[in-house]
């Protein structure tokens, strides 16, 4: 016969079994979670895609796919605890395992995504189609050939608001000539010619904003469309160097195209030539070609390079003068001498050419 002493053993004995066995299961559950929860082993970081749209839940999944984290399950339902997830944004992340939950979660809420792989390239100011080609292709940035034709290419007019106006000649050299506005880019690794060519186109309608908000008025008041006005603008860039004579020469262009002189500017001819000379001869300047403002009259059929922003801000508003003449003072400074009569430019011509011999020296 089991006596009360023997039925309490037995009731504490099956009452600290299941005290037991709970504290084991929550210990084990307990383990479970820190173990779940604890940074995976570290490793080499790896950059982490995040979907647009993607449920904190499915962030959880890509981790452990990725081996960032231990276990998705248990990380799903912290972020439920820590009320985080909703505020994950989408993109390249560089994660490591290794990293704290919190840190991975701190990191995915502020958007630190991985800066994507990219190419820099600077266009010098005045450059032509042909040299940006060639100092892309010199790069390994585009096929030159590739980029000479798309330069050529009707399609590419739709990409920029200034560029679809081009009214195209058989006499433009390059269709794009002087739309491509010389700047210093950053693009992604994988840009094709093609993006290139319309980052730059897209860059000039981005600097023309810049200008007052007047100019469209004062082209009309001018009597000249953007074309024109950007032809301007990259003869004052192929023959001025220093910006505060750009408004001169701009004035000095207006002057001679209101009396009907020819331009005479040497840029437009060394435009013409396969290789840019260092000094043109006067046979150079009988050429026979559309840019030979030597023998025609008015303005080339379009830009000969790419101006900089402050040769189409002096083309928009040159200097007032009653200057006809100018001439490089070959004396180490870049400066011009300018004049207003043929007699006054001779005798500026023979300063130049003293100056050069004097060592570059005004004398």
């Amino acid at each position: 016969m089991e006596t009360p002493l023997r039925r309490g053993r037995i009731t504490l004995w099956v009452i600290l079994t299941l005290l037991g066995l709970m504290l084991l299961a929550a210990a084990s559950v307990a383990w479970y979670v820190w173990n779940g929860l604890k940074p995976a082993a570290a490793g080499p970081t790896k950059l982490v895609t995040i979907a647009k749209g993607s449920s904190p839940f499915r962030v959880a999944e890509v981790l452990e796919q990725e081996g960032i984290i231990r276990n998705a399950f248990l990380f799903k339902y912290y972020l439920r605890y820590k009320n985080e997830g909703s505020q994950f944004q989408a993109g390249p992340y560089e994660l490591a395992p290794g990293m704290e939950p919190d840190a991975i979660i701190s990191k995915l809420n502020s958007g630190d995504i991985a800066k994507e792989e990219t190419i820099h390239f600077t266009i010098p100011e005045g450059y032509t189609v042909l040299q940006i080609a060639d100092k892309l292709s010199a790069e390994v940035l585009v096929d030159k050939q590739q980029f000479l034709d798309l330069a050529e290419s009707i399609e590419m007019l739709a990409y920029s608001a200034e560029a679809a106006l081009i009214v195209p000649s058989p006499e433009m050299r390059h269709l794009l000539e002087g739309y491509m506005f010389p700047e210093t880019y950053e693009m992604k690794k994988e840009s094709t010619a093609k993006d290139i060519m319309i980052r730059m186109l897209q860059e000039m309608d981005r600097k023309l904003a810049k200008l007052p908000e007047d100019w469209d008025t004062v082209l009309e008041q001018r009597k000249l469309n953007f074309h024109q006005l950007l032809t301007v603008a990259s003869l004052i860039e192929r023959e001025v160097v220093n910006d505060q004579e750009r408004p001169i020469v701009a004035g000095v262009i207006y002057n001679r195209l209101d009396k009907g002189m020819k331009l005479q500017i040497d840029a437009t001819v060394q435009y013409m030539l396969d290789k840019p000379k260092e000094r043109l001869l006067i046979k150079d300047t009988e050429i026979q070609g559309p840019y030979n403002t030597y023998l025609i009259a008015g303005l080339p059929p379009g830009p000969i390079s790419s101006p900089s922003l402050a040769s189409i801000e002096a083309a928009l508003y040159p200097q007032e003068n009653d200057y006809l003449y100018y001439v490089t003072k070959k004396d180490g400074t870049s400066d011009h001498f300018f004049s207003k009569t043929f007699n006054e430019h001779l005798k500026y011509k023979k300063q130049s050419e003293a100056n050069e011999k004097n060592g570059g020296k005004q004398r």
